[in-house]
This record gives structure tokens, C-alpha cells and sequence, in this order.
């Protein structure tokens, strides 16, 4: 084995870790700073719900990881495989050992295609498709195109999931799509979700109530997902309350899948029970190693996993970090601020904006909670330029 030393490690090369690396070395460029990341790619998965949906082709989403690695920083292309918090080191799968004053674990989350039997061998097969990932986001597009009438079926898992409002996204853009065929006559759309009504924050609710009672948009809420049979065209789903099942057929199928910390993070001496980073809400310092920090999917902060929440936890997290490296108090407070694009048709958007309470935490001074074409320009144009340009250069 190799032995590395930096004063600050980062543990994955994603949104956050690049915005988080980028910020520090901006601070401060005598820092030695390193990524561990094995992707040779980095993508802006918001828009994803677009690619899906038609709107976009998916190339604009990628970009070499090269090429976001900040200046002056080390790329360490390799994947992080196991943490020792109490010698500061962390292994990766090159048989190196990198040791560290800091660490900041954002390595984001696991797509687990195989919590839901029949999902990952019908992938892109029989109307069965998924805006989650770069390889199946495709499969939406030919699925939703090829869509001629029947039923539509959209689903949510029970797991936590990054970007909560992206099943309810591609809901509304392909039903916006099938009416502007002039198919909508011909068809059944159905949103299934585990929990009990469409939206748990109070403000934006009334909004999304009126949209899918105005579309014909039926729904079954405490329900969820736990098996697919491709060859039958059936979706079989549980009530979460009974635990009784049913099989409902479809002829398009749109899955969420469930979602959970990465392996090497759920398994490690970093984790809570849920198997999440274990770190403080307020100031994203481990509970109970204080040299380590996390943020982003695989942390345990009780927010929504996007990453408009990544980018009002970034400056916080690099505050405190530095706060620690001099002994001084942690000040940075994150409040639980996340957002979430609600794309509603082609052209129109609501943005929902929230703390850990709930509680509305609105950029704009106006009612967010209305469809605006402006906001569809945010999303298509500016939050694009505002990730590239911005965010993952420390900027923003």
C-alpha cells in the first residue's frame, strides 16, 4: 500500500464535493486538497426530467470530470472503499491509504435497481423507463414518443430519494405531452406514492392539488412499488399501512427507484442507523468524529437531497471546517433550505422553496406557488449556467 497525506480529503467528486473543493481552495490556495472520485464523468441531473421528456438531448448534461476538478486541487481517480476515523484514513480501490487533517464524505447516493424484483432486467423494455440515471433516462423519451393511449403509471419509492419532486416532474411534462397529441381522451395517468398526499409542505399543496384534480390526474397515495413483471405489463404495489398487495397494469411505466446510502458508507464506523453519514443538522460536523464532515445525498440531514440544498450547505460546511482546522466555535448554521423546480407543463414551473420546518424560504418576491413561464426559463437556462459557472467554480 501507498500512503497519501492532505490536509483536506474529499470523498467523492459530485456536485458537492466539487463546489465544496472549489470554495476551499478559493479561501485558501496554500491548502492541500484532494478528490476521490472514480467517475471520468460529471452530470447535471436536473435536467434530466427534460432530456425524458423530450425537451433536451442528454449530451448537454456531461461533462469530462477533468474538466470540473478545480485548479490546484488532486484528483485522486480511484473509489473510496473504507474509512479508519480513528488513524484519519481512508483506502480506495487502488490499494492506496490517504490520510488526512480533514474529511469531507459526499460520495451521493445509491440507485438500487434491485430493492424492486423485475425493475432492472425490464428497464427500457415494455413501456418500463426512469429518468434516474444517464444509461435509462433515454428509455423515457422512446417510452413516452411511442405512447399511443392506455395507462400511465408513475411511481415514488419509500426510501428517501434525491431531487423528491422529480416523479411528479415527468408526471405532469408527459401528461402535458400526451394532451398536446391529442391522446389525452385515450388516457389513464396514475401518480403512486407511499405517502398521504401530494406534497408535505403546506404552501405549495393547494397548488399541486388544483393542477392534478384540473388534469384528471388520478393518484394512490400509501402505496409503493415492490415488484414489476415486464412480459405482463403489471406494476405490483403494497399499501404501506396493510401491507396488501395488488397488481395494477400499465402500459407505460415510469419508476423511481428506492435509494440508499452508498455500500462502503451504509456499512462503515461514519454511519447512523439508517445508514447515513451521521452528522449534525445545523452544522455538518460528524457527531462523533469532529475532523470529518459531510453534506449532500449520503448525509443524514433531514432535507430534501438536491442540489439547490447542496449549495446553501457548501458555505456553511467549508465555515466550519476552517473554524475547526484554527480551534475556534463552529458559527455556520445551515437551516435545512432546499428547493425544488416543480416543472408543471411544457413552459410552465412553480419553485418551492423550504427549510427543515417547512417553512417557505422564497428567492422571488412573488407568490412561487404559481406556474410562471419565468420560472421555466430559470430552470431551462440560468440554473444550468448558474451549476457550470458558478457553483462548481466556488462562486455561487
Amino acid at each position: 500500500m501507498t500512503l497519501n497525506h492532505h490536509n483536506i480529503l474529499i470523498v467523492g467528486g459530485g456536485t458537492a464535493g466539487i463546489t465544496v473543493a472549489a470554495r476551499l481552495h478559493r479561501v485558501d490556495r496554500s491548502l492541500d486538497i484532494a478528490i476521490i472520485e472514480p467517475s471520468t464523468k460529471h452530470y447535471y441531473q436536473p435536467l434530466w426530467t427534460l432530456v425524458g421528456a423530450g425537451v433536451v438531448d442528454k449530451a448537454i448534461t456531461k461533462r469530462n470530470e477533468a474538466d470540473v476538478i478545480p485548479r490546484g486541487v488532486t484528483w485522486i481517480r480511484a473509489a473510496a472503499l473504507s474509512f479508519e476515523p480513528f488513524e484519519k484514513a481512508v483506502t480506495t480501490s487502488d490499494g492506496a491509504r490517504h490520510t488526512y487533517d480533514q474529511l469531507v464524505v459526499c460520495p451521493g447516493i445509491k440507485l438500487d435497481w434491485d430493492a424492486v424484483p423485475g425493475l432492472r432486467a425490464g428497464m427500457g423494455k415494455n413501456g418500463i423507463c426512469s429518468n434516474y440515471s444517464f444509461e435509462t433516462v433515454d428509455s423515457t423519451w422512446r417510452a413516452l414518443h411511442g405512447f399511443s393511449g392506455g395507462t400511465a403509471v408513475f411511481t415514488m419509492p419509500q426510501t428517501a430519494i434525491k431531487c423528491g419532486g422529480a416523479p411528479q416532474k415527468i408526471l405532469y411534462l408527459a401528461e402535458d405531452y400526451i394532451r398536446r397529441k391529442g391522446l389525452r381522451d385515450r388516457s389513464r395517468f396514475l401518480y403512486i406514492a407511499p405517502g398521504a398526499t401530494i406534497s408535505g409542505i403546506d404552501k405549495y399543496r393547494p397548488a399541486l392539488e388544483k393542477i392534478i384534480a384540473t388534469r384528471g390526474i388520478e393518484t394512490l397515495f400509501h402505496h409503493h412499488l415492490v415488484e414489476v413483471s415486464g412480459e405482463a405489463r403489471e406494476a405490483i404495489v403494497e399499501d404501506v399501512r396493510t401491507k396488501e398487495r395488488r397488481a395494477i397494469p400499465f402500459d407505460l411505466l415510469h419508476v423511481t427507484p428506492p435509494m440508499c446510502a452508498p455500500d462502503f458508507i451504509r456499512l462503515s464506523p461514519l454511519a447512523d442507523k439508517a445508514g447515513w453519514v451521521d452528522v449534525d443538522k445545523f452544522t455538518l460536523q460528524h457527531t462523533r468524529f469532529p475532523d470529518i464532515f459531510a453534506l449532500g445525498d449520503a448525509s443524514s440531514l433531514p432535507t430534501g437531497r438536491t442540489g439547490a440544498a447542496i449549495r446553501k450547505q457548501a458555505p456553511i460546511l467549508v465555515q466550519n471546517l476552517l473554524a475547526h482546522r484554527a480551534g475556534r466555535l463552529l458559527s455556520g448554521r445551515y437551516n435545512g433550505y432546499t428547493s425544488c423546480p416543480i416543472i408543471t407543463r411544457r413552459g410552465r414551473m412553480l419553485l418551492a422553496e423550504f427549510d427543515y420546518d417547512g417553512k417557505p424560504c422564497e428567492t422571488f418576491p412573488f407568490n412561487q406557488a404559481k406556474e410562471r413561464y419565468s420560472m421555466w426559463i430559470l430552470k431551462r437556462y440560468i440554473l444550468p449556467q448558474l451549476y457550470w459557472h458558478g457553483m462548481l467554480k466556488g462562486l455561487a
